[in-house]
């Protein structure tokens, strides 16, 4: 999933996706702060590239932050639901 809002992001100049998830993250703090919610608005303010690595970090820290990540919105259903199909096939093969 988080490879897919990298690259919507990626191939937008504008990077509204990361203007989104600001939104989403400034909106979740008001009505539920969090420390989760301030460390993400922390990571947020900086530049894309290195959001971008957090978003696709592989260790137990990047597994960590995208559990609350405030990318939602980027996918279409449609999308998070192929992604969910291919995540599904891939596993069944695998067993």
């Amino acid at each position: 999933m988080a490879k897919a809002i990298v690259t919507r992001i990626d191939t937008d100049p504008k990077r509204e996706g990361l203007a989104r998830a600001n939104s989403v993250c400034e909106r979740w703090e008001k009505q539920h702060p969090s420390s989760c919610n301030r460390e993400w608005l922390r990571l947020l303010a900086k530049p894309w590239g290195e959001v971008r690595a957090i978003l696709l970090d592989g260790t137990d820290e990047g597994r960590r932050l995208r559990q609350n990540s405030p990318f939602c919105g980027i996918l279409t259903p449609e999308e998070r639901w192929e992604i969910y199909r291919r995540f599904r096939d891939d596993d069944s093969k695998s067993t």
